[in-house]
């Protein structure tokens, strides 16, 4: 737990009056004028009388007594809650929330009026509160009179960031209630919370802006409230603020009203039940730009002033999207209207607050003069990321963090769906395998997790939040949408966010509502509707076969990893097995069997043949099959289209047979197929399967290549190849393993041209090709690139360099000491977060270890360079083979900043952890890795990422125990 978790911040139990008009149906502000003092007893008395109901657990429910003399609140009496997750007897209905931040003071006071309905009979209320100074709290009946004339006190107990309130008279079950707390706090100063973020103007002034980020956790540091996603209640929000400031809320303003100070009061409409997680406000300046949808949605994109030119493409974006998301979820945004708004400082992409989604600039800004074509792509999947959790995630919330995926693997799919359908020129499928590749990479190491997984606290929480959850989520999805066909999986989604809107949902829900995809009065005996009597069996038809949706799902839910399918064809029999998938574990080694131990996945199998027109299907469920074809075939490929979510390992001759099929006519199987085929060989290598000679040779037919897909998926693994044996020292692989590269995709690098020309897949091809080719040292990319450079440089950067090659040029550029200063010089004015992002990735690229370090303080310090850009930095110096080492040394370094800085957990702390560490390739610097966590143990035994990146490395190392020589020798005989 990072220490913020940790703190014991002792808050006064101050004897304040409570004004009785400060908790009208209008909840008026922190100070009242002719108070009238109730009665109150010493502060002894008070901690007497507690005690005393503590001693006799009076009124406590069960969970809370026996806690008594384990938790100590701050002020040292006994805590009277236990657990981590709130007790379940108190439900909050609605919020009546005002906040006030002081963009001068860097600080904000708030009162909140909770209406609360009580379950079980108690004396105690306990919510969340975080870094808050509670200045008054109070219990109101429901015709909102005092239950008591006592000053009530504050018990906290920071280490599970919670607050109890007592209540001399009994809080009665069944009874409605009102809690109100006067607090105030600091502004936050990292990414969670009510945090302050801040930007400059083009004249250099820096304008301070106050916004929210509470997913997962973190809405108890703005407000004391019930912070867990079970409990779903309404907010009233009002927000002070000065003349020169505008407010955003969840919901549309009702009314703004002047108060005293020239200060203005706006008042929001009441909002939709919703988790805590995704109540915002933000107070800043910005400007906007708006639209309204065919069904009277109106939509806006706010920004920096100076920045409003580029929101166009997002709200076109935007307005298409969501008019997409209602058909086809065929339910109404049920919020009058949408915000987006980019935030200066924000640490992840973007965050799906119900009617006010906030964003990274370069998650929402785009600037065709400047952004390449994979930024408008990546602008566009976020907001299809985040519009699709305004069903899934907000009107739908999973019940616990274990769930996350429920919110997060739908909407990273649904990227993919509603991009495809709305922007179909932008290929977006052709990135599809990519998730899923990712998701693998993950999935295949032991420290893996299952999809639905245990999480408690805070940072458990926070690291749920990860290529598990997201791309895995997405990949069974997608396996399960051809499963069920199209039509069968939107109409069970249709019914499981019908079933549960405005409410919480667990991993079992979704199943059952994609079995009973037809409720009974619209039942139909046709392909996805089933009787009741078949129903209750969970059964589907599978290629004729009768399926258990729900304990199918359930294997690829609940157990960690992805199954390897090897197949084995004698005449027309295909001998099929299935096995867990492990980079780092072979069969002979002693821990394979309790590796495998338990394992057992229901594979819905799709493969075609040489003679086939259409793909056949099997589900496999046990460890062994035998299928009979019809006919004797040539070759046989499972896994059509990468439709489903595991390795396939073609045993005997099986690769051979693909790889002179590839040689002699690649397009007897689609792009995703060949992208496949080369991902699966080379898992298959790094796993000790499949011996590294026969990968390559199979790639050898990416001459003849026209697809991007496969041709980049073969070429990245000799890129990442090439870096691995760059890192350790290998002189003759490195120079021949470039010669190679560069010798056999001449023709696919001399293709490229320095322009923005031609279809999005070709325009992402050129941005990676000539990149690497560059990186290569391949002398007509580098004096190209030079040459756009200087013009760039003489034209005093006003000419307009190609886009998609842009980031390639400034490398060059930055190779030389005028060069490098030029690009900082330019990145610390530039209004475009996407071309300032080139630029960093450009200075981080030098090979002067003296300039990175610099950018390195420069990033830790946060003012040239914004912290929320310091983990990527920290990747980008560390892929730098002249920055690897110096990397790896600031993290140790800075190591408690950094925790100060991004939550352990976090996904800034994961990249920093991930990015540094898994660079690494040599026995004695998994020593030193090891050694480090050791000594930070207190901090990082509960995370997750220690443990990948601590295998990635071992990965590594064995890669290169296997494979150098056979690489060696490879390399060798094909250069000859």
């Amino acid at each position: 737990m990072p220490p913020s978790y940790f703190t014991q911040i002792v808050y006064s139990l101050k004897r304040r009056s409570v004004c009785t008009d400060a908790v009208s149906a209008d909840v008026q502000p922190f100070h009242c004028q002719n108070q009238t003092k109730p009665k109150s007893i010493s502060n002894m008395h008070l901690l007497v009388f507690i005690t005393f109901f503590l001693k006799l657990k009076f009124c406590v429910p069960s969970d809370i007594s026996n806690s008594v003399v384990d938790n100590l609140a701050t002020n040292g009496l006994p805590f009277p809650w236990s657990k981590v997750r709130l007790p379940s007897y108190i439900v909050p209905v609605h919020y009546h929330l005002l906040i006030h931040p002081n963009l001068t003071t860097l600080t904000f006071n708030g009162s909140v009026k909770i209406e609360i309905d009580v379950k079980n009979n108690t004396n105690w209320v306990v919510l969340h509160s975080k870094n808050l100074k509670i200045f008054t709290a109070t219990v109101l009946d429901e015709g909102e009179a005092h239950l008591s004339d006592k000053v009530l006190p504050v018990l906290e107990y920071p280490p599970h960031e919670q607050i109890a309130i007592f209540s001399p008279k009994i809080l009665t079950s069944g009874e409605k209630y009102f809690l109100y707390l006067e607090f105030g706090a600091a502004l936050s100063e990292g990414f969670y919370g009510f945090y302050k973020s801040t930007y400059r103007t083009k004249g250099g002034e820096t304008r301070v802006l106050a916004s929210t980020h509470f997913e997962p956790t973190s809405a108890r540091m703005a407000l004391p409230c019930f912070d867990e996603p079970i409990f779903k209640a309404n907010y009233s929000v009002r927000i002070r603020r000065g003349p020169s400031h505008i407010s955003l809320s969840n919901m549309p303003l009702e009314k703004t009203v002047e108060i005293e100070n020239g200060l203005f009061e706006d008042h929001f409409e009441a909002s939709v039940r919703m988790s805590s997680y995704l109540l915002a406000f933000v107070v800043c300046d910005f400007k906007s730009v708006s639209g309204i949808t065919g069904t009277g949605i109106t939509v806006s994109i706010y920004s920096v002033p100076e920045k409003w030119h580029q929101t166009h493409y997002a709200l076109e974006a935007a307005l298409r999207l969501l008019e997409f998301y209602e058909q086809y979820f065929n339910i109404l945004y049920p919020l009058p209207k949408l915000d987006l708004i980019a935030i200066p400082d924000f640490q992840s992409g973007a965050m799906e607050n119900w009617g006010l989604t906030t964003y990274r600039e370069t998650s929402l800004l785009y600037n065709p003069d400047i952004s390449s074509a994979s930024d408008k792509l990546w602008v566009t999947m976020v907001i299809g990321h985040e519009l699709a959790h305004q069903w899934f995630g907000n009107l739908v919330t999973m019940e616990w963090w274990n769930d996350i995926w429920l919110n997060e693997g739908f909407a990273r799919y649904m990227e993919f769906v509603s991009v495809e359908a709305v922007y179909p020129e932008l290929k977006v499928e052709d990135n599809f395998l990519d998730t899923c590749f990712g998701a693998i990479g993950r999935d295949s190491l032991n420290s893996s997790r299952p999809i639905s997984s245990v999480a408690e606290n805070p940072t458990q929480i926070k690291e749920m939040f990860d290529t598990v959850s997201y791309d895995k989520g997405a990949c069974i999805l997608h396996m399960l949408r051809n499963f069920l066909t199209d039509e069968g999986f939107q109409s069970g989604i249709i019914r499981y966010l019908r079933r549960f809107r405005y409410s919480n949902a667990r991993n079992e829900d979704l199943w059952d509502s994609l079995i009973n995809t037809c409720s009974e009065e619209d039942f139909t005996s046709g392909k996805h509707c089933y009787s009741s009597a078949q129903a209750t069996k969970n059964a589907y038809s599978f290629a004729g076969e009768h399926i258990d949706l729900k304990q199918m799902m359930y294997t690829w839910t609940l157990q960690k990893g992805i199954p390897l399918v090897t197949v084995k064809r004698q005449g027309r029999k295909l001998y099929i097995g299935q096995e867990r998938f492990l980079k780092i574990v072979q069969p002979n080694d002693p821990l394979w069997d309790s590796l495998q131990s338990g394992f057992l996945w229901h594979i819905p199998l799709t493969y075609k043949t040489s003679h086939s027109d259409h793909e056949i299907k099997h589900i496999l469920e046990t460890k062994s099959d035998v299928l009979t074809m019809e006919e004797d075939v040539l070759w046989v490929k499972l896994n059509i289209d990468m439709n489903g979510y595991y390795i396939v390992h073609y045993e005997d001759d099986g690769w051979n047979v693909l790889t002179e099929l590839l040689r002699v006519n690649h397009t007897a199987l689609s792009f995703k197929d060949r992208a496949n085929l080369i991902h699966n060989a080379f898992q298959l290598v790094t796993a000790g399967r499949l011996s590294l000679d026969k990968a390559l040779d199979l790639i050898g037919y990416l001459k003849s290549e026209t697809h991007n897909v496969p041709l980049l998926q073969g070429l990245g693994y000799l890129q990442a190849f090439y870096k691995l044996i760059e890192k350790r020292n290998i002189v003759d692989v490195t120079r021949n393993l470039k010669t190679y590269i560069l010798q056999y995709f001449r023709d696919v690098i001399d293709r490229q041209s320095w322009s923005d020309d031609g279809m999005v897949s070709d325009r992402r091809l050129r941005e990676e090709v000539l990149s690497l080719a560059c990186d290569l040292g391949f002398q007509p990319c580098l004096e190209k690139a030079k040459q756009l450079y200087d013009g760039w440089v003489e034209s005093n950067a006003t000419i307009s360099l190609p886009t998609d090659v842009s980031e390639t040029v400034y490398m060059i550029g930055a190779q030389d000491d005028s060069g490098w200063a030029y690009l900082q010089e330019k990145y610390s004015i530039s209004m475009c977060e996407t071309e300032k992002r080139k630029f960093l990735s450009a200075l981080a690229n030098s090979k002067d270890s003296e300039k990175l370090s610099r950018l390195l303080e420069l990033g830790l310090d946060g003012t040239v360079i914004k912290t929320q850009d310091l983990p990527s930095l920290i990747y980008m110096v560390a892929r730098n083979p002249v920055g690897h080492f110096l990397a790896w040394d600031f993290v140790k370094k800075h190591w408690n900043e950094l925790v100060d800085k991004f939550p352990l957990g976090s996904f800034g702390i994961r990249s920093i952890i991930a990015g540094t560490v898994t660079q690494f390739s040599s026995t004695e610097e998994l020593n030193e890795v090891e050694d480090f966590f050791r000594s930070i143990a207190e901090q990082v035994s509960q995370l997750r990422i220690t443990q990948v990146a601590t295998e990635n490395v071992e990965k590594n190392i064995l890669w290169l125990t296997r494979n150098l020589e056979t690489m060696r020798s490879w390399l060798q005989k094909s250069l000859n």
